[in-house]
């Protein structure tokens, strides 16, 4: 929502909208083609009065929504069809019961089809509503705690889910973590997400559930015990502050309103905690192209190449040339994740020396490709992973085309590994009686240069294709 935008605030009983201003602003409605959503707030042992209308910002940023909000939500699910007026209820809300009438129209809404959206504290809302309990399912109830605001990682547990397929696990968000919900009335639960409560923080030391859904009737609800902010504590806004879990909020209630996710996941380019203790650095930041440079040229390609969703991209037939580190390194571990179109060829070479016309003239190449699609998926040798022309990869599994793999080189002295999603593929000494042999048989046995340097440069390869690379760390051995 931009910055002239306002929240539409609905209070009933206050006779800011009359029945036959309902009906009105309801044919308007049918025209919209966004979702129509209403934001529940109006009582909280948190800072509802910032959190409430932030919900509503934050789901019409998305693009996918038009965001009602009531503070009053006693007065006005009990004078509203909800049914045929929202497709989702999103519930900031944790203070008294509403009463017989708003709890009888809630409950026949969700039963009937309309979605909810259960956000942090409303977890903790309507202690002995046992409806209420077997629809959120995972409960702030006696024994239930936290430990200190912290960074933690929320990991995806189940990716067969359209909220989180494809959804990467969300790196170091700063937030309260509930340990010890209570599942109540035996309530059929799918838990999608996890994080570690560590005893560190004041935690349980277990994994705690961070994203979940169910359903109530033909209702689908979705959960995430994430999103605390308190009361004059500016510096715990950090929480909603994290395009992750803003991400998350707006995919978990567009499933909950209409079953399926077509909000891109959220991709933030952050060095892994542990990765960062064990040496590792970003050579790629996801914003910049600070560090990188065209193969044998002194700036970046003015085009070809582009940064979008937190990754390098390379255009079909762009034509920019390849991409080169202006570092140059010897030894060292290389990460990165790489995803390529339907019928795309790319490679990552490494050592790369600029005194030939070519990278590939004198970087040995991992290759990234589409093997279906791309006849060099017919040959082990060119295949994905492979060390290109050389050696095969051996256990491999590719990801679907489109999806991101998990790729790390690994040179030491004379010796390569090639890692997909995981799994070594490669594990070749490039010296010796077996190597030689190797270049021998290959289009590189007169190949002066080829894979003999020291140092030199790591380089991504434009080979005309569509193909993107983010994430991309290194550590030095």
């Amino acid at each position: 929502m931009n910055a002239t935008s306002t929240v539409r605030i609905l209070i009933l009983a206050s006779a800011a909208l009359t029945c036959h201003g309902l009906a009105a602003a309801q044919d308007a409605a049918a025209d919209d083609p966004h979702i129509p959503v209403l934001v529940v707030g109006g009582a909280n042992n948190h800072d509802w009065e910032w959190t409430t209308p932030a919900l509503a910002r934050l789901l019409e940023a998305s693009g996918r929504f038009r965001a009602d909000v009531t503070t009053k939500p006693a007065e006005e699910l009990a004078g509203l069809a909800a049914s045929n007026r929202y497709r989702a209820f999103v519930l900031d809300y944790n203070g008294p019961r509403w009463g017989e009438a708003a709890e009888h129209a809630f409950l026949d809404a969700v039963r009937g089809g309309v979605g909810v959206a259960v956000i942090h504290a409303a977890n903790n809302a309507f202690p002995g509503w046992v409806e209420y309990e077997t629809m959120v399912g995972y409960l702030w109830r006696e024994g239930t705690g936290h430990g200190r605001f912290h960074p933690f990682d929320v990991v995806v547990d189940d990716r067969d889910h359209p909220i989180t397929k494809d959804l990467p696990d969300l790196r170091a968000h700063p937030d309260e973590l509930y340990h010890r919900l209570v599942h109540m009335h035996d309530a059929d639960i799918r838990i999608l997400a996890t994080a570690m409560s560590s005893k560190e923080s004041g935690g349980s030391g277990e994994r705690e559930p961070m994203i979940l859904v169910s359903s109530f009737g033909k209702g689908r609800v979705f959960h995430t015990p994430l999103g605390h902010v308190w009361r004059n504590v500016p510096a715990s806004r950090a929480s909603w502050a994290d395009p992750q879990f803003r991400q998350l909020v707006a995919r978990g209630t567009e499933w909950a309103a209409t079953g399926a996710v077509t909000i891109p996941p959220a991709f933030v380019t952050r060095l892994p905690d542990d990765e960062a203790a064990a040496g590792f650095r970003l050579l790629f930041d996801g914003k910049t192209t600070d560090g990188l440079r065209g193969y044998r040229k002194k700036g970046f390609p003015d085009k070809g190449w582009s940064i979008a969703d937190g990754a390098l991209t390379c255009a079909q037939g762009g034509g920019g040339g390849d991409i080169a580190t202006v570092e140059q390194f010897g030894d060292f571990e290389l990460r990165f994740q790489w995803r390529v179109a339907p019928g795309a060829n790319s490679g990552v070479m490494c050592r790369v020396s600029e005194d030939k016309g070519a990278s590939y003239e004198t970087g040995a190449e991992f290759q990234v490709l589409d093997d279906a699609k791309h006849p060099d998926g017919r040959n082990p040798l060119t295949s994905a992973a492979a060390l290109y022309g050389l050696c095969a990869p051996e256990g491999k599994e590719l990801r679907p085309v489109g999806q991101y793999n998990d790729a790390r080189i690994v040179l030491s002295g004379r010796h390569v590994e090639h890692w997909l999603n995981g799994v070594k593929v490669v594990d070749m000494e490039m010296v010796g009686p077996d190597w030689d042999a190797k270049l021998a048989a290959s289009k590189f046995r007169t190949w002066d240069r080829f894979a003999r340097n020291e140092r030199g440069h790591i380089v991504f390869q434009d080979h005309g294709n569509d193909v993107a690379f983010r994430l991309i760390r290194i550590r030095e051995l």
